[in-house]
């Protein structure tokens, strides 16, 4: 594996590439649903291609930059363990070395996440436009997890004529059910515990679509019930375009659960 700090650098590597391209992009402190997106694009491409990159431009002023944790030798060791090619690790100024071209999100990007966090996927889809365009990809993994970012990066796309394919995965979770995240971390002893009741509501809504129920309300209070007693931001039924919805579609719904711990913002879902 080769480690690669510089656009100069990157762009050299990537003109020697003949063969399929997966890409993984990530802001480091590597989980093993990083890894689940690792190993799937090593085994569908010829080249595999990681960054890692904390980027400053979807941090809102009061959220965890300066905190975010930073794993920069263990999150390699993880890569070559994944025999990823290269991990592409620039710093700031490598990324925001001159003035910028300011990316607008669609509208669809000022609602859920949006709304809590006003401009951060402006930030998302900005880093990620500039990782496309120097590494190229055949194929990009994205978790579904964080869901509306997700399906903006693949409008993105679409509306960008990016050659480029979008590979949506599954939420990996813990063995308790909490769906893996790099601020996971930030949970004491009894946050953990509290936070296991996202998952079980998650399932709970699952269970009770599975058995006929179409209800989005009725659902959305099935799940409050579950969570009584903590800081829910939202609960929200919407369709695959991030619209809310008041009956349930098979196939074209996404439920969607932020919990909050203090400042820790805790994200599931669960696709339909």
């Amino acid at each position: 594996m080769k480690i690669v700090k510089t656009i100069e650098e990157l762009k050299e590597i990537r003109k020697e590439l003949n063969g399929t391209i997966g890409f993984v992009p990530t802001m480091g402190a590597l989980h093993d649903g990083h890894i689940s997106l690792i190993k799937e694009a090593r085994a569908n491409n010829d080249f595999v291609i990681v960054s890692i990159f904390v980027n400053p431009t979807q941090f809102l002023p009061n959220e965890d930059l300066s905190s975010y944790p930073r794993k920069a030798e263990a999150d390699a060791k993880i890569c070559q363990m994944c025999k990823v090619d290269f991990l592409f690790m620039p710093e700031v100024s490598t990324m925001y070395e001159s003035s910028e071209v300011l990316i607008k999100a669609p509208q669809n990007s000022y609602v859920l996440e949006g709304f809590t966090r006003p401009g951060h996927f402006d930030g998302v889809l900005q880093v990620v436009l500039k990782l496309f365009n120097l590494t190229r990809p055949t194929n990009a993994y994205f978790g579904k997890k964080d869901a509306q970012q997700l399906t903006l990066i693949q409008q993105m796309v679409k509306n960008l004529f990016l050659n480029i394919n979008i590979v949506p995965c599954p939420i990996i979770r813990e063995n308790s059910g909490l769906a893996l995240s790099s601020r996971n971390v930030y949970l004491d002893a009894n946050q953990k515990i509290e936070a296991l009741k996202i998952s079980k509501s998650i399932y709970m809504a699952g269970n009770l679509i599975a058995r006929g129920e179409r209800d989005s309300q009725i659902v959305i209070n099935k799940i409050y019930e579950v969570l009584e007693n903590l800081d829910v931001e939202y609960v929200k039924v919407v369709d695959n375009n991030f619209n809310e919805i008041k009956v349930i579609e098979p196939k074209n719904t996404i439920i969607l659960v932020v919990v909050r711990f203090g400042k820790i913002r805790l994200l599931d879902n669960i696709w339909m």
